[in-house]
């Protein structure tokens, strides 16, 4: 049979890493990525990109922790490699601080990042409201050097972009045989997934090359997160809000939540507000399924819902997802050859 075309729909941090396993595991695919926005534009743009998962109440932990460690290790070789510059992705170290000692003192990820332990007494007296706290050293992608250094490993391989508003997977079957949904909250129209809700984030985005250490409120609510030319400071969770339109009143409260952790950031200069809607449901959407109408057929493969998870998480689930788009490679080959019989 002719090489299967595949189509990626969404150009996020979920969409375009998808679409690099797929073209690394099948290279002789006719591979696209279609999209209604590429970065600087898309909700992966605005999330810091660190690497502290969120536990998600529907997915085996065991499942969880595979996909994050998955995403560390790929991500751990690149921080070490001539790439890390240009891909936008670090190491990072900093503390998690509570203000009561947390039922769970060994998160599930703990063995995966590096050098996990309990803070110090005289690490703690840096943030006198905090009764505990947990050090480590973890990772963190910069969007949008991240994503553009996708886009061109893409290209690189012949994979096309292409700008364009999908209304309905369905609309694709002409020109794909195998479609793979990576649209994040854009899934909940796309395919009419009910499940699926947003959470409305708003963050900062300052200028303090001074601050060279994370810190993060254990209710996950308050960060500050270095990057290599900004601090990302945050943030909300505003359940099934889909306004992505800056709130002055909420940016003044993160500003001030963070300076009672940081007090140097009242000396931050250049801030910039962004706001993204992170896709959210019980558990991520990581299954492929047979669309067939008037007798003509499409292979779906989904991949979405990864809510705060989507750079904890998005090596991890993409080569999940590429396992699938072999399963439907091998039944588009198996039917093929069953039709010349």
């Amino acid at each position: 049979m002719a090489a299967p075309k595949v189509a990626v729909v969404g150009a996020g941090v979920v969409g375009l890493s998808t679409a690099l396993c797929v073209a690394d595991a099948f290279p002789a695919c006719s591979l696209a990525v279609l999209a209604e926005r590429f970065t600087p534009s898309t909700t992966s743009d605005v999330a810091a990109g660190m690497l502290i998962p969120h536990t998600a109440p529907g997915t085996p932990i065991h499942v969880q922790k595979q996909w994050f460690k998955e995403t560390f290790t790929h991500l751990f070789a690149i921080s070490n490699s001539a790439e890390a510059s240009e891909a936008g992705i670090h190491l990072v170290s900093g503390w998690q601080v509570f203000k009561s000692t947390p039922g769970e003192e060994l998160p599930f990820w703990s063995d995966v990042v590096l050098g996990f332990r309990t803070m110090s007494e005289a690490e703690l007296q840096k943030f006198p409201q905090h009764r505990y706290g947990q050090a480590f050293t973890t990772l963190k992608c910069d969007c949008p050097p991240y994503l553009l250094w996708m886009e061109k490993r893409l290209k690189a391989k012949g994979v096309q972009m292409y700008t364009r508003k999908v209304a309905n997977l369905w609309e694709l079957h002409s020109e794909y045989d195998i479609v793979v949904n990576c649209a994040g909250i854009g899934a909940h129209q796309l395919v009419g997934d009910q499940q699926l809700f947003p959470v409305r984030g708003q963050v900062l985005k300052v200028h303090a090359p001074w601050v060279k250490n994370f810190v993060r409120d254990g209710d996950g609510l308050t960060y500050i997160y270095p990057g290599i030319s900004r601090v990302t400071l945050g943030g909300t969770r505003e359940k099934e809000s889909w306004s992505l339109s800056p709130d002055p009143s909420t940016s003044k409260d993160i500003f001030g939540r963070c300076c009672s952790l940081e007090p140097s950031l009242q000396a931050a200069q250049d801030v910039k507000v962004q706001v993204g809607l992170r896709p959210s449901r019980a558990s991520v959407r990581l299954q492929r399924e047979v669309w067939s109408q008037g007798g003509a057929k499409l292979l779906v493969v989904h991949n979405y819902g990864h809510g705060s998870g989507g750079f904890s998480m998005h090596w991890g689930t993409a080569k999940e997802a590429a396992q699938l788009v072999g399963e439907c490679i091998a039944a588009l080959q198996d039917s093929s050859s069953r039709a010349k019989l």
